[in-house]
């Protein structure tokens, strides 16, 4: 950070995990959740923590399964055990009242306890994290979801985690070039302090990311479309969607998903891609400080 001072790293206990949430100080100002998406890390936050840590008291967890927090001994990963642990942080915080901002799965985590506890949120953006829903016109003539085979692809691809050896590398510079190969418009910088944080050392010298590999087969029990809706539905505070416009996301102002929110305005921003606050750093942390 510019003033080199980082953030006190902090554990709390959740549905039997032990989970690490960083604390960025000025516990006096208003608190500010700052939640990672999937396969990422609580330090992928540090270049919005440098621009807005005056101003707030800003927290940043650890997914469980992600960073420095437990991995799930049975790869428990699901929407409800997440918004759980959420909510088990807040309390943990004592906090009445939160902001968040969240990114991708992150946002879906997010979006989950706003909707549950709406009382508790005073506002929230999100980058991408509305999740696969099918588009709002053509939703009735899409065929139905074939949920046996849905079940049986999962346990396959649990088996398949089961049997084999997460990715290692034999330097950090391989790493960083396997990040940069994720998101082409990652710094040098960047793509070395996202890997540098989002790695860990093996007795052999090599290394391996922190992130549990189970994270990528999720357990199909999601909510169905009517019931996401009637979540939504139930957030009060106003909301603020952020999309890419190079993103493989869909943008939910022209897909019908804004609507669903009582108070939502989406930003879709030239030049950024599915990571928003990488790609386009100054002008998403402007937008957001005006929402905020």
């Amino acid at each position: 950070m510019s003033d080199g001072l980082g953030p006190v790293s902090h554990r709390f206990e959740s549905q039997r995990l032990s989970l690490n949430y960083l604390d960025w100080g000025n516990a006096d100002k208003p608190l500010l959740l700052l939640v990672h998406g999937g396969e990422d890390h609580a330090r992928s936050w540090d270049w919005v923590v440098e621009r807005l840590r005056h101003d707030w008291h800003i927290i940043c967890p650890d997914l469980r399964g992600h960073g420095d927090s437990d991995w799930s001994p049975d790869g428990a990963y699901t929407m409800e055990y997440m918004a759980y642990d959420l909510a088990a942080l807040i309390h943990h915080l004592d906090a009445k009242e939160v902001s968040i901002v969240a990114h991708s799965y992150g946002g879906a985590i997010s979006l989950r306890y706003a909707g549950l506890f709406p009382e508790t949120v005073r506002r929230i953006a999100v980058i991408e994290g509305l999740q696969a829903m099918e588009d709002m016109r053509v939703i009735h003539s899409l065929p139905q979801v074939d949920i046996i085979q849905l079940w049986r692809d999962w346990i396959e691809k649990r088996r398949g985690f089961a049997s084999s050896t997460p990715r290692r590398y034999p330097d950090i510079a391989s790493a960083v070039a396997r990040m940069k190969a994720s998101n082409e418009r990652l710094t040098d910088q960047q793509a070395y302090h996202l890997a540098y944080w989002g790695l860990k050392r093996f007795e052999s010298g090599e290394y391996g990311w922190k992130f549990d590999n189970y994270i990528r087969a999720q357990q199909p029990m999601d909510p169905s479309d009517p019931e996401r809706r009637a979540i939504w539905g139930a957030i009060t505070c106003p909301v603020l969607l952020f999309h890419g416009k190079e993103s493989w996301a869909r943008n939910p102002a022209e897909d019908g998903r804004a609507d669903l929110f009582r108070h939502a305005r989406v930003i879709s921003m030239e030049r950024a891609g599915h990571w928003v606050h990488h790609d386009r750093l100054e002008d998403f942390v402007k937008e957001l400080q005006a929402f905020l």
